[in-house]
């Protein structure tokens, strides 16, 4: 038998080569066209919310380098498919074969170092970028940060001051020494950019820091799911100038409620029991606290018991004990009696009271 033929492949002809340089020049254009059109595009879409940190704006700056990169190489491919489409389709009449082609292990090694040089760029700006958001400032505001199913507690160990909302200086760094009551949460501003999951036990204190650089209102949100009303999970952020956060923080300090009632309304909102509890008589995860104080409770096994403060502390105290129909007693933690004093429970006792 005889030897099959191979193909040969013919070096173009001058013309050839003039018309293939005109077709990458065409090309080229339309690339980097393309390229600037859509990283506009992407630029002015607001993909991305406002920078309100000093980490936003470094972080951003990786962002607008990776919109670049997208831009090109989504150019890159759909301008050289479309021309080849337009230019090179078969032409009425045209039945002959289209000119073989050999492999270039030139081109081979172009293009694996291209990409191999590029990762190893965007590695050290990424390090760099890092680098930057980790700066430590030994006068930063510390504050203890609880996450909870499914709310956040804010504590500003120098002031003795609890709050619901993060209420932050501007242009001072932030420490966020963070934890978590029972499973997985993230704390995430997006307008902050940074993020930091949050672990449960007391050995798990997970650290975050940044600057906040525009006064405003923002929102902390979860960013991990963590149960039912996980979307529910937010919490205010409010940006001041300092002089308004020292009059915010001499004003909390020196708050002092005589009313147990009033006092129990804030550990209730601080300990995150009004994200599970409703108090005008809607639905919620857990049964509402309105007129629950001395009313009749149902348990799952169709007995009946009031709600007296014994009851009510004992649910508090021993969630898993009493198993009131139409509800799971898995969701309710079984750790308030070292999260609250007997005071604290006492107070939130007295403001369900109070709740007629």
């Amino acid at each position: 038998m005889s030897e099959p033929v191979q193909p040969v492949s013919l070096p173009p002809s001058a013309p050839q080569k003039n018309s293939n340089v005109k077709h990458l020049v065409i090309v080229g254009i339309l690339v980097l066209v393309s390229t600037f059109l859509l990283n506009y595009l992407l630029q002015a879409s607001g993909l991305l919310p406002v920078e309100a940190s000093a980490e936003a704006t470094i972080i951003d700056k990786l962002f607008d380098t990776h919109f670049a990169i997208i831009a090109f190489l989504f150019s890159l491919i759909t301008v050289f498919l479309v021309y080849s489409l337009v230019v090179f389709r078969s032409k009425p009449g045209q039945s002959e074969e289209g000119m073989y082609f050999t492999g270039s292990s030139k081109l081979e090694v172009v293009w694996t170092l291209i990409p191999l040089i590029s990762v190893i760029i965007l590695a050290y700006l990424g390090a760099q970028s890092l680098t930057q958001t980790l700066r430590v400032d030994t006068q930063a505001l510390v504050v203890k940060v609880t996450g909870f199913q499914w709310a956040w507690a804010f504590e500003y160990p120098d002031y003795g001051v609890t709050s619901q909302s993060l209420n932050l200086p501007v242009n001072k760094q932030v420490l966020l020494k963070m934890t978590s009551r029972d499973v997985i949460h993230s704390f995430w501003v997006p307008e902050f950019r940074v993020k930091q999951d949050v672990l449960p036990g007391e050995n798990f204190v997970k650290e975050l820091r940044f600057t906040p650089t525009k006064i405003g209102d923002y929102q902390v949100l979860c960013a991990e799911l963590c149960g039912g009303a996980h979307a529910y999970m937010n919490a205010p952020v409010v940006v001041m100038t300092e002089e308004k956060f020292n009059e915010w923080i001499t004003k909390e300090a020196s708050a002092v409620i005589q009313d147990p009632a009033q006092r129990g309304a804030k550990w209730s909102a601080n300990n995150g029991c009004l994200g599970c509890h409703s108090i005008d008589g809607k639905e919620s995860v857990g049964p509402t606290w309105k007129a629950l104080f001395e009313a009749d409770i149902e348990q799952i096994d169709g007995s009946k018991v009031k709600a007296t403060s014994t009851y009510l502390r004992n649910a508090i105290l021993k969630p898993r004990q009493q198993m009131r129909k139409g509800y799971s007693n898995l969701i309710m933690p079984d750790t308030y009696g070292t999260l609250l004093t007997p005071e604290q429970i006492d107070d939130i006792i007295a403001y369900i009271q109070s709740l007629k």
